[in-house]
């Protein structure tokens, strides 16, 4: 282009015969200005380019801030409250522990002394024997509703994976990862529950039979006395 100009200026340059000579183009300065204007067109399109690559930018960091439209958290406190609920609702030895020192205390007395009846040996006996087949039937509850709870984990598991798969940023992404966490961890104390509870049955299962023994040595020592009662004749 600057090319053609220049030969155009030269042909305006030259006198015509039988007119008046026109002004001189100067194709030098013509050129010259020519020149910054692209210069100036090219720094324009640089600024537009660097304008286009601050918007993509922002629209990334829009994406990596958006929030997941979802959250599994109701599901996952549902499933430990119905198993809290089974907690509090365990019969015989208390797991809070002011009430089981009291209960420990009636139950499973280290000594039996004058004033306790064979009645009331008996009665306590039974109590404990109540007791245990409770804790073995709490337990049971409490495998129960867990199993429950891993069937439901299996579609929660699920959804979390694929709002992982298709998180379109990181904080979606990192909103995914610690839900998936928190089902691991509501797993976690299902199962420290459910050994709470299985132990505890064993536990009081063991002491029943310890107290029994026990009981049965007192009330044999009661039965047969100081011995002075049979004479052999």
């Amino acid at each position: 282009m600057l090319a053609a100009l220049f030969a155009f200026s030269l042909v305006v340059g030259l006198p015509q015969a039988g007119h008046t000579a026109l002004p001189v183009f100067d194709a030098s300065n013509y050129a010259q200005n020519a020149l910054q204007a692209a210069r100036a067109l090219e720094e324009i399109n640089n600024q537009i380019q660097s304008l286009q690559n601050q918007a993509v930018m922002l629209q990334n960091m829009a994406k990596h801030l958006q929030r997941l439209d979802y959250s599994s958290l109701g599901q996952i406190m549902g499933a430990l409250n119905r198993i809290d609920g089974l907690m509090i609702e365990a019969e015989g030895l208390s797991f809070e522990l002011t009430q089981f020192e009291d209960q420990w205390r009636a139950q499973y007395p280290e000594s039996y002394d004058a004033t306790v009846s064979t009645n009331d040996v008996a009665t306590a006996a039974r109590q404990r024997w109540q007791d245990a087949m409770s804790a073995f039937r709490h337990t049971m509850r409490v495998q129960s509703q867990i199993v429950e709870n891993v069937a439901s984990d299996g579609e929660v598991l699920t959804d979390l994976v694929n709002q992982s798969q298709s998180a379109t940023g990181g904080l979606q992404a990192s909103q995914a990862t610690n839900q998936l966490i928190a089902l691991s961890t509501k797993q976690q104390m299902q199962i420290q529950t459910l050994l709470a509870a299985h132990y505890r049955a064993e536990a009081e299962d063991l002491a029943r039979k310890a107290q029994s023994e026990e009981a049965s040595r007192e009330l044999t020592r009661r039965f047969l006395g100081d011995g002075k009662a049979y004479s052999g004749k």
